[in-house]
This record gives structure tokens, C-alpha cells and sequence, in this order.
């Protein structure tokens, strides 16, 4: 596995690379790829809503050439001292703060140097902008926008959303790791839990959209294959990184003590089901044909720091699963990217509001639902039935996504999609 761009780096180059490159997560790049891909998608379906006439544009003011006020010189210093003190505190402790760099950045920790040298920089440059442009008599215009050109706003409301609801409900799913570490769970790069995010991000987007006037059922329309993209290279962040999002144990191949994954008789299958204890396993070796990666992953290196040490590994990600798990990450991946590029075919095909939408949910609660048979995660206990969060979840949104196509209506004309539109 490749928990940062050191290690990525050195298994594609096969040299020694800089220690600062672990700065950078694999997890966190993909993450910013899948916001930069939803947020293409998103923008390409707004502008085609635009042109049918379904978005309108909002009529803003805008002042210029007024001079720097206190509010902003002070804004401005307090951002550059935050950046120059963290960025300052980076250097000579690039190996305390790579394993954990999230954690770092929501520290006390950094340099003071750094901080008051950033706080100058960016005060005076905000200072020399305002100035240049400032005239003797503001200038007010009226400024029409449409939807698309907030893109940037859309995708730090889904960020800060998304993020938070996916932290929030990964700790309520592992109730008892939270309650030992809240502070760790909160910040680490791993632990996100996509259905969470996907609430309080629709949440975050609702009162967005009336703030800006958006009509909320065509902003849903729009963000929907955005939002099976983003999971889905998502998903390929987990795989990569190694985060723990995977699934049960497949028996059929087990850990040598170099990392190295070896297929296992039926004996010695039997002799590490003690390592597994009460945990859901299996032995499925792959079928012929196939190749065994899709069966059987240990995640050697991988960023949660699971499993037993890898022998002569020295670093901060040295373990390996002793026995192989089902890679359900590749399988979100794939099929979540198959499914936006259908979803991608058939969005000019939908003639009411709230179709495409309500066809997404029911395709992300299948497939999540289903790949639950194989992954794992906390029961809840229900007497005759033990669902997991995410089954619950995905339950809900098919149900959800059926009442949408089955049941909503377009309250008038005017919101209906003209089918001959491009």
C-alpha cells in the first residue's frame, strides 16, 4: 500500500525518495481528485440546466474601490500568521508530524517566526492590493451570476459538510474506538464513512441553495453523477491507503512475516483462524483465471496500522493483515465509476425533476447495501435482525430514491425538463 507520496513514489521509481514527500497522503489526494471531478460534473450539468432555462442567474452588488477597513487588514494578518505558523513548524519535523499531519494541523503546535513572517506578508500584500484599487469615489454594480459560477463556494460547502458527517458517523459507528481517542478519531485521516457524509453534506447543500436562491431539486439533479464519481475515486483512496474499509477475512491466502501474500492449504488455513477470533471469515481461493488480488488483499504498509509488524520494516507503516481480507474498496471503486458513467448517458434522458436523483439513491443504497454482506463493521443488535449503520442507511435512500421516481411530481410547468434539450 502507498500511505503517502513516499511511498507511492518509491514503488514507482524503485529509488529512495525525500522524507518531506510523507507529508502528503495518498488518502487526502485522492479525496481532493474525487471534489475536483464531482465539482467538473456538477459545473458541466448547472451549465445544461442553465441553457434549458431551469437555473437563473442572481443579480448582486458589488462595491469597488473602497478602502482597506480594519475587519480586513485584521482577517488578513490573523490567515497569514496561522499559514506561516504552521507551514514554519513543518520544517525539521517532517518525521513527528508525517504520520499525522491532520492532527498537526488542528494543534497548538507550529513556529512563531513563521507565523509573524506570514501575518507580514499577507497583511501588507492585502494592504498594496486594497490601495491599487482603491478610487476617489466607490463605484456600486449589479453583477449577474449564475449557479455554475459558485462552484468553488459548492465545493467547500460539500467539503466542510461531507467531511464532517462522514467523521460524525464513522464515530457512532465505532462507538468504543472513539470514546478511547475522540481526539484521534476526529482527526486522523482515516475513518470516514461515505452515507454520513452524504447527509449532512445534502444537509449543508439545502440551506445553501435557498441562501443563493438555487432551486434545491435541480441542484440535487445536477450533483448526482458528480457525487458517484467523487465516491468512487474516492474509494480508490481507501484501496490505495489502506485505510481499513475492507472487508471480511478470506482464509485462502495468509501473511509470510515479510508481508509477502502466499496462498494457504486448507491445513493452515485452519491453523491462523485463532488470529481471526470472533471475526467474520471465509476461505474462497480464486477461481481459475482470475487473478488472486481480487480475492485476497493484506494491505502490507497500510495507513491504519493494522495487522502483525512485517519483519525488517522500518518506518511508520510497518504492518500487514496476517490473513487476506476482500478488497470491497476496488469493488466500490469500480462499480460506483461504472455506475456514473451510466448515470452520465442516461441524464439527458430524464424527463421529470428529481429523477435523476431519486435514481442515484436508489443505485448507491444497492450497491453500499450489498457490499456490506462482505464487509466489516459494528451490528446493531435488533433481536431478530443485526443490521450494520450503512445497511440501515442504504435501506433508507433506496426507499427514498423509489418515493422520488414513484410518487414526486413537478409542481408546475416551469420546472419540468423540456425533453428536446441537449
Amino acid at each position: 500500500m502507498y500511505p503517502d507520496f513516499q511511498y507511492l513514489f518509491q514503488a514507482l521509481f524503485g529509488i529512495e525518495m525525500p522524507e518531506w514527500l510523507s507529508i502528503f497522503k495518498t488518502f487526502g489526494f485522492l479525496v481532493a481528485l474525487s471534489f475536483l471531478g464531482a465539482a467538473w460534473a456538477t459545473s458541466e450539468e448547472l451549465k445544461r440546466k442553465e441553457k434549458q432555462g431551469l437555473l437563473q442567474p442572481e443579480i448582486i452588488t458589488i462595491e469597488t474601490g473602497k478602502p482597506l477597513t480594519a475587519i480586513e487588514l485584521i482577517t488578513s494578518v490573523i490567515i497569514g500568521f496561522i499559514v506561516g505558523f504552521k507551514i514554519g513548524g513543518l520544517f525539521g519535523h517532517f518525521a513527528d508530524i508525517s504520520p499525522d499531519p491532520m492532527g498537526y494541523l488542528l494543534s497548538f503546535n507550529g513556529n512563531l517566526v513563521g507565523g509573524i513572517i506570514g501575518a507580514l506578508v499577507i497583511g501588507y500584500s492585502k494592504y498594496a492590493e486594497k490601495k491599487k484599487q482603491e478610487l476617489p469615489e466607490v463605484l456600486v454594480k449589479r453583477v449577474t451570476v449564475y449557479p455554475h459560477e459558485l462552484m468553488l463556494e459548492i465545493v467547500l460547502v460539500a467539503a466542510v459538510g461531507g467531511l464532517a458527517g462522514a467523521k460524525i458517523f464513522n464515530a457512532l459507528e465505532t462507538w468504543d474506538d472513539f470514546i478511547k481517542d475522540p481526539i484521534h478519531s476526529l482527526t486522523s485521516s482515516s475513518g470516514l464513512t461515505f452515507l454520513g457524509g452524504l447527509i449532512v453534506a445534502t444537509i449543508a447543500f439545502y440551506y445553501y441553495t435557498r441562501r443563493h436562491k438555487i432551486p434545491f431539486r435541480h441542484m440535487c439533479d445536477a450533483a448526482a453523477p458528480g457525487i458517484m464519481l467523487a465516491y468512487g475515486i474516492g474509494r480508490l483512496g481507501c484501496q490505495f491507503s489502506g485505510d481499513g474499509d475492507w472487508g471480511i477475512y478470506n482464509t485462502a491466502y495468509v501473511s509470510d512475516p515479510y508481508g509477502t501474500l502466499i496462498a494457504a492449504t486448507p491445513a493452515e488455513s485452519q491453523r491462523v483462524l485463532p488470529l481471526l477470533g470472533d471475526a467474520p471469515h471465509t476461505r474462497f481461493p480464486a477461481p481459475a483465471g482470475l487473478p488472486r488480488w481480487l480475492f485476497g488483499m493484506n494491505y502490507p504498509h497500510n495507513v491504519g496500522h493494522e495487522g502483525i509488524p512485517i519483519r525488517g520494516c522500518v518506518g511508520d507503516y510497518c504492518n500487514v493483515l496476517p490473513v487476506s481480507v476482500f478488497p470491497t474498496p476496488i469493488y466500490e471503486a469500480v462499480t460506483c465509476i461504472i455506475l456514473f458513467f451510466v448515470l452520465w448517458t442516461l441524464r439527458k434522458r430524464f424527463t421529470r425533476t428529481l429523477q435523476m436523483f431519486g435514481t442515484y439513491l436508489i443505485l448507491v443504497g444497492v450497491e453500499r447495501f450489498f457490499v456490506e454482506l462482505i464487509r466489516v463493521n459494528s451490528k446493531y443488535d435488533w433481536g431478530f435482525i443485526h443490521p450494520t449503520q450503512a445497511e440501515i442507511l442504504s435501506v433508507v435512500l433506496v426507499i427514498t430514491g423509489a418515493c422520488l421516481l414513484l410518487f414526486y411530481r413537478d409542481r408546475d410547468r416551469d420546472s419540468s425538463i423540456p425533453t428536446a434539450a441537449a
